[in-house]
């Protein structure tokens, strides 16, 4: 097998990681109000997801992000004063439930590549969604470390392209969340 530059990293994040969930008023610029609550205080959203929750009229949004706890337990506390917005839970610590999504598009060099990467795949409970002489794309569910690891796994691989949905969760037992 011929080792390759990977076009990706796995990201090293030496912050704590937050998830916060907010069911919000689905309505046009609630989304905009949101991240500039984030933006004022200089955090960046690692991700979002948004949802319509099981109320008609109500989003439910899922956002990801690093930093000061401190800070951000100021940033949930900004965003529980916005109009449109019912609750806002920080996450962290919580007994949670949370998964995403990925597709990675690796590259394939013959069939000892493929063989290899099947390996992998297998292991990791990757479905194999596409398959070409040259390529293959796997598609990854579970948690966020598990697909990190799969991330580091095939880094002898080219990783010609990585897609992450983002988190989401739900709180276990009778939590909302």
């Amino acid at each position: 097998m011929v080792a390759a530059t990977p076009a990706f990293t796995a990201k090293k994040d030496t912050s704590k990681t937050h998830t916060i969930s907010l069911f919000v008023a689905d309505k046009p610029g609630v989304l905009v109000r949101v991240a500039l609550v984030f933006a004022r205080r200089g955090y960046n959203i690692e991700s979002l997801v948004v949802s319509p929750g099981k109320d008609p009229g109500f989003s439910r949004m899922t956002i990801t992000s690093s930093g000061d706890p401190a800070t951000l337990g100021q940033i949930i506390q900004q965003l529980k004063k916005l109009v449109d917005v019912v609750h806002a839970i920080d996450h962290t610590g919580d007994a949670i439930y949370e998964t995403e999504i990925a597709l990675l598009k690796v590259e394939t060099r013959g069939k000892e590549d493929r063989a290899e990467l099947l390996q992998i795949a297998e292991h990791f409970g990757c479905k194999t969604v596409d398959l070409t002489p040259e390529s293959m794309i796997l598609q990854v569910v579970g948690d966020p470390a598990k697909i990190n690891a799969l991330e580091e796994m095939i880094q002898q691989f080219r990783i010609v392209e990585l897609v992450r949905t983002g988190r989401v969760v739900m709180s276990r037992g009778q939590e909302m969340t």
